[in-house]
């Protein structure tokens, strides 16, 4: 009965969809014009892309859904011509109407297309366009015919200006521009001319620009080749004046000003250090954009204006920079709802912030934070509720702070220094933990090469359990039955020194994160020197407390596909590996993978998949059973526009955890070679986003497609034996999965 119900369901919305997108969209076509159903683009060389093209074609089709269905199309013409019914003027809202074919834009996309072709070296390119109609709908395909491609025979330069020409060859300047041989292209050429703007005015030439840079071409040569004349043009201030050398300027002086009129709220050293333009040097625009970039970074200031004012009868610049700060301090507050496994609570944070502590744009932070869960469903317990008290304070200096390092180093840096310091208090029905963590940390960046950077110098995380309630203690902790390793190692008394280092690079298409950090080898040193005390497991104690060793390294990579403005493919990997060694055969809890939830496989809930084959059989311990030392997902996710602020995406996602080491309370958790790939999870699915510009709302329903964690063959293979009970796993969450 289920099944037929499932099968009658499946049709009616197959039905459905196909009646929405085969709704008669040309009763809103007037009479003698067509709609727009189809654009083609093709070529008679295959080695031009013509993905490059595209965006010259300046009418296209409506848009579809996930580069096939029409829907907005559709949803339009379901509307009625009455627009005083307010159903009528939602549909049209939130449709979209048909697009109708303009014979000027596609002559205007011919004349783009030719002139594109051209700009590529194709000197001599056509483009052919017809067009099919049928009833009120018509495609339009244009066919483009490129012919040979032109390259640089030659090239000459005519530089007019003697100074200029003289400083160009002391820099042995042309020996990375244009070559013979290469294509004639006007990218090729913009390039040339950028490269050649951008050293004059890095170099003292503050009036120079493009314009005074010019080419002509001979195009008379045999085989697609062409001659090719730079010319360098005299300096003219305006269209009447005469023409004259450049003029090369230098600083004379530098000054800050309060856009209100009093002093500037930075000390002198600080401007100092922020400011890249420097007196007695010639004009520089890097330095000009290096020190916009400075100010920016400083938390304490809104918005940097420099300008230059020329000294008359010289060729002197004074810099006036003026500053406009922040307010120094804020306080905000933010309430918020949690939902740990069905346990409702909720929480409020108060955060206090100074921006400018020692006026040096220094951040001091101090956060206040509270929750409160109530805890259901535990036998055996006092009916006591989860409480968490939190307090964080961070102190960062936007510049690096270490001994040992020059000037120029700093200066060249974009580095922020980080203090943190923090105390976790928590109390459960089930045992207290305190934490208390220190840490001091660099990070920097190297905005031209996308990259960025984070160096965890050192990092101190000290974990104190002060009681434990004696159910738990005797069920799973002292239990000869049912001890487990893994939970007695992380409801002790721990600490954990690390240090990390970590690398970021995104160009927008491609993002690559990759993370490495150890713990516990200086202390393991401290111990073979000083003799440090073993305790009853044969681990080293620092102040009788046992310390984690360990080695732990992730890496994450996403690449986005843009198919075209509506369409988007994003693959993404990410995989991780910790082994404890030494002073540790466990990892601490925090530095477990987990898998399943909105970031993960999502046809699993959070801490609900894996290690392996290992299926969890008590809820009250499970989060620490389904926990491992190595990680692997990768994903695919297809993404589309639907309307307004809607959007929406399909999704196959496929992963695990395991351990390294075997672990009895974990059977069938350890990684094989010969069997990792067989005890991968695959789930797929459906989101569904509101996209805010500056923040995302995300819904994603999963379901299970293979489980490794089955008792049945129905349950193995659930995408063969759908189960909305057992297979069907909802998430929320804001931003984006990856």
């Amino acid at each position: 009965m289920i099944g037929n119900m499932k099968g009658i369901l499946l049709c009616l919305a197959t039905g459905f969809l196909l009646m929405l997108t085969s709704c008669s969209v040309t009763k809103f076509v007037p009479e003698g014009e067509h709609m727009l159903s189809k654009v083609e683009i093709t070529t008679d060389d295959k080695s031009l892309d013509i993905s490059t093209l595209e965006p010259y074609i300046r009418q296209k089709g409506n848009s579809r859904w996930f580069s096939l269905f029409k829907i907005p199309l559709a949803t339009y013409s379901l509307a009625g011509r009455d627009t005083s019914k307010w159903v009528n003027r939602v549909l049209q809202r939130i449709g979209e109407e048909p697009v109708l074919f303009d014979t000027l834009q596609a002559r205007l996309s011919c004349e783009d297309l030719q002139t594109a072709m051209q700009n590529l070296g194709y000197i001599q390119a056509s483009v052919d366009m017809t067009t099919k109609t049928r009833g009120k709908k018509l495609k339009i395909h244009y066919q483009l015919h490129p012919g040979s491609p032109y390259t640089i025979a030659s090239i000459a330069y005519d530089i007019q200006d003697s100074l200029v020409e003289r400083f160009l060859e002391k820099n042995d300047f042309w020996r990375n521009g244009l070559k013979p041989g290469i294509p004639f292209t006007i990218n090729q050429l913009d390039s040339e001319r950028k490269r050649i703007t951008t050293f004059l005015m890095n170099n003292g030439y503050y009036r120079f620009h493009k314009d005074f840079i010019q080419y002509t071409a001979d195009s008379t040569l045999s085989n697609q080749q062409i001659a090719l004349t730079l010319h360098l043009l005299k300096y003219k201030a305006n269209s009447q004046a005469e023409e004259t050398l450049h003029p090369n300027y230098f600083i004379r002086k530098v000054t800050w000003r309060s856009s209100n009129d009093e002093r500037v709220h930075l000390r002198k050293k600080v401007l100092d250090f922020n400011t890249a333009i420097e007196e007695n040097e010639p004009f520089s625009s890097a330095n000009l954009q290096k020190t916009y970039n400075n100010f920016a970074r400083l938390q304490a200031v809104k918005y940097t204006n420099i300008r230059f004012q020329e000294v008359p009868d010289s060729q002197l610049l004074d810099c006036n920079i003026q500053i406009s700060t922040n307010k120094p301090s804020t306080i905000s507050f933010q309430p918020e709802g949690t939902n740990t496994a069905g346990n409702l609570g909720a929480a409020a944070s108060l955060t206090y912030e100074n921006r400018n502590l020692f006026r040096g744009s220094e951040v001091l932070s101090i956060q206040l934070r509270g929750a409160f869960e109530a805890i259901t469903g535990l036998d055996g317990y006092q009916n006591e509720d989860y409480e968490e008290y939190n307090m964080e304070t961070k102190l960062m200096f936007p510049r690096f702070v270490a001994p040992l390092l020059s000037r120029s180093f700093r200066e060249r840096s974009t580095a922020t220094s980080e203090l943190a310091v923090s105390y976790n208090l928590q109390n459960r029905p089930e045992f207290h933990r305190r934490i208390f963590s220190t840490a001091w940390r660099y990070r920097w960046s190297e905005p031209h090469h996308h990259l960025s950077y984070r160096f965890d110098l050192l990092d101190l995380n000290y974990v104190y359990m002060p009681w434990i309630s004696a159910t738990f203690e005797r069920e799973y902790l002292d239990n000869e039955n049912s001890r487990n390793a893994i939970l007695r190692y992380n409801y002790e008394d721990l600490f954990i020194t690390k240090i990390g280092f970590a690398i970021a690079y995104n160009d927008g298409r491609n993002a690559l994160r990759a993370n490495i950090e150890t713990a516990g080898n200086m202390l393991k040193g401290l111990s073979h020197m000083f003799n440090f005390e073993e305790n009853s497991y044969g681990q080293y104690t620092f102040f009788k407390i046992a310390y984690a060793q360990y080695a732990k390294f992730d890496f994450d990579y996403t690449r986005l596909f843009q198919l075209d403005t509506d369409n988007q493919i994003a693959l993404h990997a990410d995989m991780g590996i910790a082994y404890p060694y030494g002073n540790s055969n466990v990892l601490p809890f925090e530095k477990r993978y987990f898998s399943g939830g909105a970031n993960s496989v999502r046809g699993w809930s959070v801490r609900g998949l894996g290690p392996g084959k290992f299926k969890g059989t008590d809820g009250r311990i499970d989060f620490i059973n389904q926990t491992g030392d190595m990680k692997l997902d990768m994903n695919i996710e297809y993404r589309t526009i639907l309307f307004w602020k809607f959007n929406g995406a399909v999704f196959v996602d496929a992963g695990n955890i395991w351990t390294i080491r075997k672990y009895e309370e974990q059977p069938e958790g350890q990684f094989r070679f010969n069997k990792f790939y067989q005890q991968l999870a695959v789930g797929y699915g459906l989101g569904l986003r509101l996209n805010f510009d500056y923040f995302i709302i995300r819904f994603d329903a999963g379901m299970k497609a293979i489980n490794p964690a089955y008792n049945s063959q129905q349950e193995h293979y659930a995408f063969l034996h759908h189960s909305l009970r057992r297979d069907f796993t909802f998430h929320f969450a804001v931003g984006l999965p990856f």
